[in-house]
Protein backbone atom coordinates (compact mmCIF):
# COMPACT_ATOMS: atom_id res chain seq x y z
CA UNK A 1 0.00 0.00 0.00
CA UNK A 2 1.42 3.46 -0.96
CA UNK A 3 -0.15 6.70 1.01
CA UNK A 4 0.00 10.04 -0.13
CA UNK A 5 -1.50 12.45 2.44
CA UNK A 6 -2.11 16.00 1.87
CA UNK A 7 -4.22 18.83 2.90
CA UNK A 8 -2.04 20.64 5.55
CA UNK A 9 -1.38 24.17 5.96
CA UNK A 10 -1.03 27.10 8.64
CA UNK A 11 -3.74 28.17 10.35
CA UNK A 12 -5.60 30.30 13.58
CA UNK A 13 -6.26 28.58 16.49
CA UNK A 14 -9.87 27.68 16.73
CA UNK A 15 -9.64 27.22 13.08
CA UNK A 16 -10.17 23.68 10.88
CA UNK A 17 -8.27 21.52 8.43
CA UNK A 18 -9.01 19.16 6.42
CA UNK A 19 -6.50 15.87 5.69
CA UNK A 20 -6.71 13.95 2.67
CA UNK A 21 -4.45 10.26 2.10
CA UNK A 22 -4.91 8.49 -1.53
CA UNK A 23 -3.80 5.04 -0.81
CA UNK A 24 -3.17 2.84 -4.17
CA UNK A 25 -3.26 -0.78 -4.52
CA UNK A 26 -6.82 -3.14 -4.56
CA UNK A 27 -6.47 -4.20 -1.18
CA UNK A 28 -7.19 -0.82 0.24
CA UNK A 29 -10.62 -1.92 1.49
CA UNK A 30 -9.28 -4.39 3.71
CA UNK A 31 -6.55 -2.03 5.83
CA UNK A 32 -7.24 -0.44 8.65
CA UNK A 33 -6.43 3.25 8.42
CA UNK A 34 -5.16 5.78 10.74
CA UNK A 35 -3.23 9.13 11.17
CA UNK A 36 -0.28 9.52 13.71
CA UNK A 37 1.40 13.30 14.01
CA UNK A 38 4.99 14.21 15.76
CA UNK A 39 5.75 17.80 16.55
CA UNK A 40 9.01 18.80 16.79
CA UNK A 41 11.25 17.02 19.66
CA UNK A 42 8.20 14.21 20.57
CA UNK A 43 7.65 11.11 19.45
CA UNK A 44 5.09 10.33 17.32
CA UNK A 45 2.18 9.75 18.82
CA UNK A 46 -1.37 8.01 17.56
CA UNK A 47 -4.00 10.44 16.75
CA UNK A 48 -7.25 8.00 15.33
CA UNK A 49 -8.00 5.19 14.00
CA UNK A 50 -10.51 3.55 11.20
CA UNK A 51 -11.32 -0.30 10.83
CA UNK A 52 -11.29 -1.62 7.44
CA UNK A 53 -15.18 -2.20 7.40
CA UNK A 54 -15.38 1.60 8.92
CA UNK A 55 -17.38 0.91 11.75
CA UNK A 56 -14.96 1.57 14.45
CA UNK A 57 -13.06 4.18 15.18
CA UNK A 58 -10.79 5.64 18.36
CA UNK A 59 -8.61 8.77 18.96
CA UNK A 60 -6.42 10.28 21.36
CA UNK A 61 -7.74 12.08 24.44
CA UNK A 62 -6.41 15.17 22.97
CA UNK A 63 -8.12 14.97 19.63
CA UNK A 64 -11.81 13.70 21.19
CA UNK A 65 -14.91 15.49 20.09
CA UNK A 66 -12.30 17.95 17.75
CA UNK A 67 -11.19 15.69 15.15
CA UNK A 68 -13.08 13.44 13.01
CA UNK A 69 -11.58 10.47 10.75
CA UNK A 70 -13.36 8.95 8.14
CA UNK A 71 -12.47 6.63 4.64
CA UNK A 72 -14.38 5.89 1.39
CA UNK A 73 -13.46 2.57 0.49
CA UNK A 74 -14.92 3.00 -3.26
CA UNK A 75 -12.09 6.34 -4.03
CA UNK A 76 -9.20 4.28 -1.82
CA UNK A 77 -9.11 7.57 0.69
CA UNK A 78 -9.04 8.16 4.13
CA UNK A 79 -9.35 11.87 5.23
CA UNK A 80 -9.24 13.76 8.78
CA UNK A 81 -11.72 16.71 9.75
CA UNK A 82 -9.76 18.92 12.27
CA UNK A 83 -11.76 21.20 13.97
CA UNK A 84 -11.25 24.16 17.15
CA UNK A 85 -7.28 23.11 15.99
CA UNK A 86 -5.16 24.60 18.94
CA UNK A 87 -1.00 25.64 18.40
CA UNK A 88 -0.17 22.19 20.23
CA UNK A 89 -1.88 20.39 17.51
CA UNK A 90 1.25 21.68 15.19
CA UNK A 91 2.87 18.78 13.93
CA UNK A 92 3.52 16.92 11.07
CA UNK A 93 0.27 14.41 10.21
CA UNK A 94 1.36 10.81 8.49
CA UNK A 95 -1.45 8.71 7.17
CA UNK A 96 -1.25 4.90 7.96
CA UNK A 97 -2.02 1.90 7.14
CA UNK A 98 -1.86 -1.59 8.59
CA UNK A 99 -3.49 -4.91 7.60
CA UNK A 100 -3.99 -5.80 10.89
CA UNK A 101 -4.96 -3.07 13.89
CA UNK A 102 -3.32 0.34 14.06
CA UNK A 103 -1.58 0.42 17.65
CA UNK A 104 -0.86 3.17 19.34
CA UNK A 105 2.43 2.44 19.19
CA UNK A 106 4.23 3.78 15.94
CA UNK A 107 6.54 1.35 15.91
CA UNK A 108 4.27 -1.57 15.35
CA UNK A 109 2.35 0.09 12.44
CA UNK A 110 3.32 -1.15 8.90
CA UNK A 111 2.86 1.48 6.60
CA UNK A 112 3.24 5.17 6.24
CA UNK A 113 2.62 7.87 3.86
CA UNK A 114 5.34 11.06 4.16
CA UNK A 115 3.60 13.13 6.01
CA UNK A 116 1.71 16.93 5.63
CA UNK A 117 2.32 19.72 7.85
CA UNK A 118 -0.23 20.95 10.14
CA UNK A 119 0.82 24.73 11.62
CA UNK A 120 -1.55 26.42 14.24
CA UNK A 121 -0.57 29.77 15.02
CA UNK A 122 -1.82 31.29 18.50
Amino acid sequence: VQLQASGGGLVQAGGSLRLSCAASGRTFSSYAMGWFRQAPGKDREFVARMGWKGATTSYADSVKGRFTISRDNTKNTLSLQMNSLKPEDTALYYCVADPGFIANNYLHVKYWGQGTQVTVSS
